[in-house]
């Protein structure tokens, strides 16, 4: 069975470059990965260096439009899962899946419901899933993952991000979501704020496993638009990935 890790947090604390840094530690294994990018401004491609063109929600759409024009006695889940292969990149070390924007207009719980099954017979084929979670965990709240073995919560240096963790737990447990641990892990950590996160989430009750710290080889990568992906060994935000990865476990 397959180790599944969502990355989550709201935007501009680094939850996309977090997510990339730990598949890029995990193509240095033998463990067969799976990335999805279930975040609707789909960045994870960029800061892993590659392109795609369809997404999830490309199928989604076909699938919600030609759903009363398909003949009845056609497997429908066939079709899906069909097209489900037909969007998956497949890259140097890992596998990647695109979930794409929001749907539009009408109910999409059939395609759901079609879409959870697939996706959990496609992750019995991997060692590790790793999710790039749009903030409000809406995926989880749909079921469209199976139980999510670790969720991380990246936030900034600020009482206030650490509060938007602890808001997250809570909406975890509202949604009755099958999670087994909750993490934080704070980015672009300065001297200056260290020992003050780390009081801040002991105090809150989070479970902090790492602390990135300022960067300047990823500002520069951001600023030139180009993927994180190839980041050298000795970067500070690279060594500190690969301990928050012992961690995880990976």
């Amino acid at each position: 069975m397959a180790k599944i890790i969502a990355v989550t947090g709201k935007g501009g604390t680094g939850k996309t470059a977090t997510t990339s840094l730990l598949i890029r530690h995990l193509t240095k294994g033998d463990k067969v990965v799976l990335a999805v990018d279930a975040d609707p401004d789909t960045n994870l491609p960029e800061t892993l260096g590659c392109e795609t063109n369809k997404t999830i929600g490309d199928i989604k759409e076909f699938m919600h439009d030609e759903r009363d024009n398909l003949p009845p006695d056609v497997n429908k889940e066939s079709i899906l899962e069909g097209k489900l292969y037909e969007v998956l990149e497949e890259m140097p070390g890992y596998d990647l899946l695109v979930m794409g924007r929001p749907e539009g207009s009408g109910c999409y719980c059939y395609v759901n419901n079609l879409l959870r099954g697939i996706m959990n017979k496609l992750v019995a084929n991997y060692d590790v899933l790793i999710i790039d979670a749009e903030a409000g965990l809406e995926h989880f709240s749909r079921k469209i993952f199976r139980n999510v073995d670790d969720l991380v919560v990246v936030t900034d240096g600020s009482r206030r991000g650490l509060r938007t963790a602890e808001r997250i737990r809570e909406l975890v447990g509202e949604l009755e979501t099958d999670v087994s641990n909750i993490y934080v892990v704070a980015n672009k950590v300065t001297d200056a704020n260290r020992e003050r996160i780390a009081s801040t989430a002991e105090e809150l009750g989070l479970e902090l496993i790492g602390m990135i710290p300022v960067d300047e080889m990823i500002i520069e990568r951001d600023l030139a638009g180009e993927p994180l992906f190839d980041l050298p060994d000795n970067s500070a935000a690279v060594q500190e990935i690969e301990k928050i990865a012992q961690k995880l476990g990976l």
